[in-house]
């Protein structure tokens, strides 16, 4: 009988792994809001990380989590560093390029739970007096994450924390 299990269970883990080396090499996970608010007060909240307070999804899941900012003030250079609970976990971001009022690239480091390093990009297009603002991350799919994906995809993991991201950046950029 426990041979019969052990049997199953290399079975379904030799399943598990020949489906996560058909999950691609990369992910990328965006998504789009239109705000009643010109492209520079949203590039103000994104390009300085001490606003990030005003809008961010995580910001909330621990009130305890600890920030650090180093670096520029804003722009190019600006860092900013958390740790907290298991919700947020540990990593440093930087931004790597801004350009005013239209895009803030940003390199994401995640260092736990799971570490990651990642691409956002913010991107802010003018839409009458509205602004069409793109919240996209991408990244290397490695052999975990693959077989993570199995189970659930990147853009289920973190896409309704964009859209609650996008939605809190809604409203204070439009009070």
């Amino acid at each position: 009988m426990l041979k019969k299990i052990a049997i199953g269970i290399v079975l379904l883990l030799g399943v598990l792994m020949l489906l996560a080396t058909t999950k691609p090499a990369t992910f990328a996970v965006e998504r789009s809001a239109t705000i009643n608010a010109p492209p520079d007060s949203i590039f103000v909240r994104v390009n300085d990380f001490h606003r990030w307070a005003e809008w961010s999804p995580w910001e909330k899941l621990d009130t305890n989590m600890t920030r650090t900012f180093s670096g520029a003030a804003a722009g190019p250079g600006a860092i900013y560093e958390w740790e907290g609970n298991s919700d947020v976990g540990k990593g440093r971001m930087e931004i790597t390029d801004a350009t005013a009022p239209g895009k803030v690239s940003i390199k994401l480091d995640f260092l736990s739970p799971i570490e990651a390093h990642n691409t956002t990009v913010f991107s802010m297009q003018p839409s009458g007096s509205a602004t069409n603002v793109t919240w996209m991350m991408s990244g290397d799919n490695n052999f975990m994450a693959k077989v993570m994906s199995v189970f659930v995809s990147m853009d289920q993991l973190i896409g309704k924390d964009f859209e609650s991201g996008l939605a809190n950046m809604k409203a204070a950029a439009e009070k």
